[in-house]
């Protein structure tokens, strides 16, 4: 995997964690793996294979395919300019509000509305 489908993974399993509520060491307890694993995944700091991204999807109530919305942006940028690949990459280490922030900008310099 890439780095940047490795980040996008990475996020989705830490806003679908948040989203339920738990911890990384929760997450961990839950599917049966290391929290310090759970966290060099939520950081793309770790190759995850996809039997334990099996094991997070299941204790995180979803399907495996669900951990895979956000590369559905990788896919898009692919070919595109290094540009987009920052943006995305700086969208990705900010929080929603300021995600929504950079939408509405976006969405106002493109006439957009």
């Amino acid at each position: 995997m890439s780095d940047s489908t490795l980040k996008l993974i990475g996020k989705r399993i830490r806003d679908l964690r948040k989203e339920r509520g738990l911890s990384q060491e929760q997450l961990g307890e839950l599917a049966n793996l290391n929290y310090t694993y759970i966290g060099g995944v939520e950081r793309a700091e770790t190759n995850i294979s996809v039997l334990n991204l099996a094991k997070i999807a299941s204790a995180l109530n979803v399907g495996v395919y669900e951990l895979f919305s956000y590369t559905r942006l990788s896919n898009q940028t692919k070919g595109k300019s290094h540009d987009m690949e920052q943006i995305i990459d700086l969208l990705l280490s900010i929080n929603p509000k300021e995600v929504r922030k950079a939408k509405n900008i976006l969405m106002e310099v493109f006439d957009k509305n």
